[in-house]
């Protein structure tokens, strides 16, 4: 284990309310170390933004399960796909989040350093983020949970390994606090 996460600079878009206009938000650099540094993390990353196991499961399960995260010593959970920042804006705000974090990595760049991107050719999708789940501690990963199968163009979306719901129970198993 023990992989320090490959230092990255995503484009983010944050609201501020000195832009004038119907969309009041400007870019904004973050960086691997802004997320990940000084801090116990949970990183989830799934293969896009309102899809549909990615949408009714994954991250809304995450956001429930948020604070049982948090009382496991954990500070942040973050979700991240290869969309760009205003589909995962504008998913983040149909879903109505409130704890957990979207990190937009739009051109595939962390995931690609992770070894997680692939090919979803067979489903129009290009490359995108395997499904995956990681406790990071100070930007290093204590933990990994990778889906069964990784592979270009997978038949199959397996989902279960990096279930927050898995997590929760290797923690508790592992006696984590």
């Amino acid at each position: 284990m023990n992989k320090r996460v490959p230092f990255v600079t995503f484009r983010t878009r944050v609201r501020d309310e000195t832009v004038e206009g119907p969309n009041p938000y400007r870019w904004e650099n973050k960086t691997t170390e802004d997320y990940f540094s000084g801090k116990r993390t949970i990183l989830f990353s799934l293969p896009g933004a309102f899809t549909p196991t990615c949408s009714t499961q994954q991250l809304p399960d995450f956001e429930k399960l948020y604070d049982e995260f948090v009382k496991h010593g954990f500070e942040s959970v973050y979700c991240l796909s290869v969309n760009d920042a205003f589909v995962m804006n504008a998913w983040g705000k149909a879903l109505g989040l409130k704890k957990v974090k979207l990190i937009a990595d739009g051109s595939g760049e962390f995931t690609r350093k992770m070894g997680m991107l692939v090919a979803k050719d067979n489903l129009g999708f290009g490359l995108r983020s395997w499904r995956y789940a990681a406790l990071i501690d100070d930007g290093v990963v204590e933990q990994w949970f990778v889906e069964d199968g990784l592979s270009d163009n997978c038949e199959t979306d397996p989902y279960g390994v990096s279930s927050p719901q898995n997590i929760l129970a290797t923690l508790k198993w592992l006696g984590a606090p």
